[in-house]
């Protein structure tokens, strides 16, 4: 189970992290988690690049090892990145010296401000003390491009319905998203763009 659109009750049990931006303003804000990936991440690139729209990748720092040629090329086409640890870590089940080391290692390769926990879950004392170095975002929109059941049609619905000004909305660069992603994020693009939405960085 997960949650579309982050419900109240999420954003009063973790105050530290970051749903959403300013509602006051006709933005959103892309993000994509879990590469850089060879088979996955150049095409989200060259749709951005398409439609001139600037994102938020959060990166695996395991993956920026085994693919530096592509975390090069977001970095190289005006894309921020954020830390998402170094082996997609579920805090829920790490030892916080451990999480904490891990982010450390990823911190190395993408030297930012943000941190996302894989899978949103992380416990109240890692949060605490990731906190005190990281801006940790979190989202307002799940497009569940994750989810093998779930249609493409479906997964691009999740994005147009719930979007609205300051809406941090996820996608994953990831092989099992492909299917969902390849439909979903040029026309979620299209569609906010042609409503007046403008992309903004975090």
């Amino acid at each position: 189970m997960y949650f579309v659109n982050a419900p109240f009750f999420l954003r009063w049990c973790y105050p530290e992290v970051v749903f959403n931006k300013s509602r006051t303003e006709k933005k959103v804000y892309l993000t994509f988690d879990d590469g850089p990936i060879p088979e996955i991440t150049p095409f989200v690139l060259d749709t951005l690049a398409y439609y001139d729209v600037k994102a938020t990748f959060f990166c695996v720092g395991d993956n920026i090892r085994k693919n530096p040629s592509i975390f090069e090329r977001i970095l190289a086409d005006g894309h921020q990145v954020g830390n998402h640890t170094y082996h997609h870590l579920r805090g829920w089940d790490t030892g916080d010296a451990t999480y904490l080391k891990d982010i450390q290692a990823c911190q190395e390769l993408t030297k930012t401000d943000l941190f996302r926990p894989p899978y949103a879950r992380a416990k109240k004392s890692q949060l605490k003390e990731i906190s005190k170095h990281y801006r940790i975002i979190f989202w307002d929109v799940l497009s569940g491009d994750f989810d093998l059941n779930l249609t493409p049609e479906k997964c691009f619905r999740n994005v147009v319905r719930y979007s609205r000004n300051g809406s941090i909305i996820v996608f994953h660069d990831n092989v099992k998203a492909m299917p969902r992603l390849s439909y979903a994020l040029p026309r979620a693009i299209a569609y906010l763009q042609e409503r007046g939405y403008t992309f903004s960085l975090l």
